[in-house]
Parts: C-alpha cells; structure tokens; sequence
C-alpha cells in the first residue's frame, strides 16, 4: 500500500478560504477518480498549515492517477484558482509503503 501526502502553509487570512479549496479538490477527485483524498489540519505545531492524504495499492496505481489529474484542465482550472490561499514554496509532498 502506497500513502501519499500533501501538505502546505496558509497564507496569512485565508483559513477559511483555503479549508473550502481543499475539500473542493477533495471532492472533485472523488466524483471524477474515484480517489479518497482526506483534508486534514495539525493538532500541534504551526497551525497555519493544511493538508491531504490518500492511498494507492501501488507505485503503479499512484501513476495512473497521477497521469489523470496533471492531464486533466479542470482539475489545473480548481488548483490555479486556489494559489492564494497558500504561501509559495511550502508545498511538501511525501510517499510512503506500509509495512
């Protein structure tokens, strides 16, 4: 099993906004993929900070989906939409296998 996580820091002011861009993304790649994408927030640390999370069966599986989204308009359409919403440069991805 394949988990992959997002992670990212708010812009000053864009809490809420930011909450609301997350479950849309969330949303739209479960109506349209099929993928269950999880918005999470920390509990310790900068509070400022959201993130997403989800799970492939494989590296393999995590390409498809992968290859899906990066060609698909309408997502990149959703995902330029909410750039404000974070402080450039704070995205932070991690793969990991469960063992």
């Amino acid at each position: 099993m394949i988990v992959f996580s997002r992670g990212a820091a708010i812009a000053p002011g864009k809490t809420a906004s930011a909450m609301a861009f997350a479950h849309q993304v969330s949303a739209y790649l479960k109506t349209t993929y099929g993928i269950e994408l999880e918005v999470l927030m920390p509990i310790g640390g900068n509070p400022n900070r959201i993130g997403w999370s989800t799970r492939y069966a494989d590296l393999a599986a995590m390409e498809v989906a992968t290859t899906k989204m990066t060609s698909d308009p309408k997502y990149w359409e959703i995902v330029n939409a909410g750039t404000a919403n974070f402080i450039a440069g704070s995205i932070r991805d991690s793969i990991w296998r469960t063992v």
